[in-house]
């Protein structure tokens, strides 16, 4: 059993207002990865073990993290990111929300999309919030089984879904926490003999000064 070091996917394509178009490192976001690398090869982090979904901005930012990565990166779908634009645009179009055009939309959007979403009011989603949940969980515990430190490269979401799984959060809650993860942010989750244990949420250390501020990005 060893710790689980979650990473949050850089900048992507924050144009986007669909799935497939926001799936890509913005040029900062391939930034945000490098300096993330360095950060590691500084400190002396050292990964046994390197996961990321199969979304391609989860790839791209472990290739931009680089040498600390081990050759041998397992890519599990279950990693993924929700699809939050597919649920979001049946949301619009069932119950007439409208998808946000910038962050502080979101901040009212994201928790009546995941309680419309976990109550089964929007129909024919592509997955259902249950599904969701159940693969965080069952792909985590997986990985903390495993030997070595792990590093997992996914997305805000998954990490926010963990955290109410772990923490026993509650909509609103998880929400809120989903909202303020940034991009390549660290958090750290521990396996205890009780079940994991979150021991750090949504670090920076690579971001963290004053040079860089402008690098620090939610979106």
């Amino acid at each position: 059993m060893s710790h689980i070091t979650l990473v949050r996917h850089g900048q992507a394509n924050t144009e986007a207002r669909d799935e497939t178009s926001y799936d890509k490192l913005s040029d900062l976001g391939w930034q945000q990865a490098r300096w993330l690398g360095e950060h590691f090869q500084q400190t002396g982090e050292v990964f046994a073990r390197t996961y990321t979904g199969t979304l391609q901005r989860h790839i791209e930012t472990a290739e931009g993290i680089g040498p600390d990565c081990p050759t041998e990166v397992v890519r599990d779908p279950r990693l993924n990111e929700m699809q939050y634009f597919d649920v979001a645009t049946r949301l619009q179009e069932q119950h007439g929300l409208p998808i946000p055009q910038e962050r502080e939309g979101f901040i009212e959007h994201l928790p009546t999309l995941f309680t419309y979403w976990k109550e089964g009011r929007i129909e024919d989603v592509p997955e259902t919030f249950a599904h969701f949940e159940s693969r965080v969980s069952d792909v985590l515990n997986e990985i903390a089984a495993g030997e070595g430190r792990a590093l997992v490269v996914t997305s805000g979401g998954l990490i926010g879904m963990a955290m109410r799984l772990i923490m026993r959060l509650d909509i609103a809650a998880m929400s809120h926490m989903c909202l303020t993860i940034e991009n390549s942010s660290l958090h750290r989750v521990q396996p205890l003999s009780t079940g994991l244990a979150m021991t750090q949420f949504n670090a920076i250390p690579h971001l963290d000064t004053p040079a860089r501020a402008f690098a620090r990005t939610h979106l």
